[in-house]
């Protein structure tokens, strides 16, 4: 009951004149198969009841214009053509030949059309459904009341199933073929499209490091996957990196923090992860480190800053960090452990900067 109703309130985009790629290939690729099954019903008559038929001629025209109408008309006029096209075969066949011949299988192609249409309101594929279901009923109704007009021969009649069954069969597996490749292409770039946005939504823009969401949640999956291990954390501050902007502008500023980036990748080896903490402060994750082994790596860092001349637009300078780095004592919980490490950063901060406060 609830999926019945879920179905009634989904909202539909607003329909335009241009139909979509995939429904139109759809439409293209079910009349032109009916335009040969209909030559095929033309050519099978004379064959094998001895005499012409002129409603697979009829039939042929009118399933032309509809596939000249697919680029020509909106998709209810495409559905409403199809529909009359279909109906009016069927009853045809029903009429002439008897309801053994398996013609009325074709007003399924109906209901998958409706159905895989997604400009229109739920309520109007219910009531298009309850139309050619009451028109299917009334059809076998009315066929075992009426006498077949023009009865067949067991074998054409065999032949007529059998030319009637595979065209069937065939409109309905490429209209499934069409309708599910778009709708797995659909998914497969939305998810792409996800990917990218959470791949976005976690990396920060300058540097191409990711943010401080994402650091977050490297962190909290190490404690959760691997419980008892070390891990260090560090945070890292650029000294007097406002110097750095005021005297040679914040383009500078961006080129210093990229040049950084670019040192930290190089350096990690596999070590620790980085992440961009905001500002000019970075954070470093240190798996399976405890403080002293995490204390060498992050000094070594600091000496390796310290080291790197930067040049922009003819100014060659250098800069140096402060880091601070905190242990896991496999009871604080991660904004403890990261208060430490800026605690930490700012002590050594006053104890004059370029050096690491473990």
């Amino acid at each position: 009951m609830r999926f019945f109703l879920d179905f009634l309130r989904q909202k539909v985009p607003r329909p335009g004149r241009e139909i979509p790629a995939y429904y139109r290939r759809a439409l293209v690729i079910s009349d032109t198969i009916l335009i040969a099954y209909f030559l095929v019903c033309f050519a099978f008559f004379p064959l094998f009841t001895g005499q012409w038929q002129r409603a697979p001629v009829w039939a042929v025209a009118a399933a032309a214009i509809a596939l000249f109408a697919v680029r020509k008309v909106n998709i209810r006029t495409n559905m409403i053509c199809s529909s009359v096209l279909c109906a009016g075969w069927v009853f045809w066949s029903v009429h002439t030949l008897g309801w053994s011949t398996g013609t009325q299988h074709f007003l399924t192609l109906l209901l998958v059309l409706v159905f895989f249409n997604i400009y229109e309101r739920p309520l109007y594929k219910i009531l298009w459904f309850t139309g050619i279901l009451i028109f299917r009923i009334w059809l076998f109704s009315w066929s075992q009341q009426h006498p077949v007009a023009d009865p067949m021969s067991q074998t054409a009649s065999t032949v007529y199933q059998t030319i009637n069954t595979v065209s069937f069969f065939f409109i309905l597996a490429s209209l499934c073929i069409v309708f599910s490749t778009s709708i797995q292409d659909t998914e497969r770039q939305l998810r792409l499209r996800n990917q990218t946005l959470y791949k976005e939504a976690g990396t920060d823009p300058l540097t191409g490091l990711p943010n401080r969401r994402s650091m977050v949640e490297t962190i909290e999956k190490f404690r959760q996957n691997s419980a008892g291990e070390p891990f260090c954390i560090a945070i890292a501050d650029l000294d007097y990196f406002k110097n750095v902007n005021d005297t040679y502008g914040h383009n500078c500023g961006d080129y210093t923090l990229v040049k950084l980036t670019e040192l930290f990748t190089e350096h990690a080896g596999g070590r620790y992860s980085v992440c961009r903490w905001g500002g000019e402060e970075f954070c470093f994750f240190l798996p399976g480190q405890n403080i002293d082994e995490a204390g060498v790596v992050m000094n070594d860092l600091c000496f390796a800053v310290e080291q790197m001349k930067l040049s922009f637009e003819d100014h060659e300078f250098s800069i140096t960090i402060t880091i601070g780095v905190e242990e896991n004592d496999y009871s604080s919980p991660l904004d403890e452990l990261l208060k430490g490490a800026d605690h930490k950063l700012y002590m050594g901060k006053e104890a004059g900067r370029n050096r690491v406060v473990c």
